[in-house]
């Protein structure tokens, strides 16, 4: 029997699924208890919910660049089996980024789930990244990249990004997008709430939004830096999903990764409809049919499968009938 997702979502089936949270330390203890609090999150959800990514370009000291890296190796061959854990490397244009790739990649591929490239601008930095990963070979080959657009100029080049094959989620980078303006925006852009109102600002987000939706990968919206306001992170949360098409996010403390979880997962009555839908839907091998005394077919259908896989993704709680269906038909990662 062929594959919902192959029936459903045809090509775009190849883009995968990614926790949507990717939570990011730079300093060894903070970079430790992210590594311990998936691994515990991992046990008690029985799925890797978040990714970690280890970043050199925020955490090295400045003169430090290569023990970091040696310490981001370290803590990459030491993760728990299973543990998704990513790095970001330092920009193209630091002396450290050729250093970042032959030590942390060339030592430690086989143990990354992506390379983290910042400040990427066009497709020509992209190729970069490949020649410096070509020349290591194995793992390096084949490692998915994620992109951090930052710019003006990078955001103009979103599409182009989106459409490179090895790119799997394209990031936006706040701060460094404001700071890029000269003072044209003001400081309150990079707020929980200014980041959701300012034209450049939002206009940016939704660039990269569709870009990634129209090549089938996955957009990343940026941090909210008021991290002990909840409230805040669970709004933003909210509106990045709900509004802005996002479907993962970034996370610079712990207590900001169960909000995100919370955001990005559907309501529980979504859940249960999607799943008897689904299940007729199958039934009747994906011709269309009358649900509830409305019409559905394919189109419906690839709605409400989507809506399941994010479910499954963030470990809502799936109505006991369709369990078994829905575990059986995933194409999310198990642990």
């Amino acid at each position: 029997m062929q594959h919902p997702r192959d029936v459903l979502l045809g090509a775009q089936a190849a883009a995968g699924l990614l926790p949507v949270c990717d939570h990011y330390s730079g300093v060894e203890p903070r970079m430790r208890k992210s590594l311990q609090l998936q691994a515990e999150m991992t046990e008690e959800f029985g799925a890797c919910v978040f990714d970690v990514t280890l970043d050199c370009e925020d955490g090295a000291p400045v003169g430090g660049e290569a023990d970091h890296a040696e310490l981001v190796v370290s803590l990459l061959l030491g993760a728990a089996s299973g543990a998704r854990v990513a790095a970001r490397v330092h920009a193209l244009d630091h002396p450290a980024f050729e250093a970042d790739i032959a030590t942390i990649v060339g030592r430690a591929g086989h143990r990354l789930s992506h390379l983290m490239i910042p400040k990427v601008e066009s497709v020509a930095d992209l190729l970069k990244v490949e020649r410096a990963l070509a020349e290591l070979g194995g793992a390096a080959a084949t490692l998915p990249l994620h992109v951090l657009v930052e710019s003006p100029r990078a955001v103009h080049n979103a599409f182009d990004l989106a459409a490179h094959p090895r790119v799997q989620s394209i990031s936006f980078g706040l701060m460094d997008f404001v700071s890029s303006h000269n003072g044209a925006i003001p400081s309150s852009a990079m707020g929980s709430i200014g980041q959701f109102s300012h034209p450049l600002v939002l206009r940016a987000k939704l660039e990269i939004a569709s870009a990634c939706h129209a090549h089938g990968k996955v957009p990343s919206h940026c941090v909210v830096t008021e991290f002990s306001d909840f409230a805040a992170m669970q709004q933003a949360a909210h509106r990045a999903s709900g509004e802005l098409g996002y479907t993962r996010m970034w996370s610079i403390h712990p207590n900001q990764i169960r909000p995100i979880l919370a955001a990005f997962a559907p309501q529980q009555a979504e859940i249960e409809f999607a799943a008897e839908l689904i299940a007729a839907a199958d039934q009747a091998k994906w011709a269309p049919i009358s649900f509830q005394g409305k019409l559905h077919d394919r189109a419906s259908y690839r709605f409400y499968w989507q809506l399941l896989e994010r479910a499954h993704q963030t470990c809502a709680t799936l109505p006991q009938a369709a369990q078994g269906y829905i575990l059986k038909h995933t194409s999310v990662p198990q642990v």
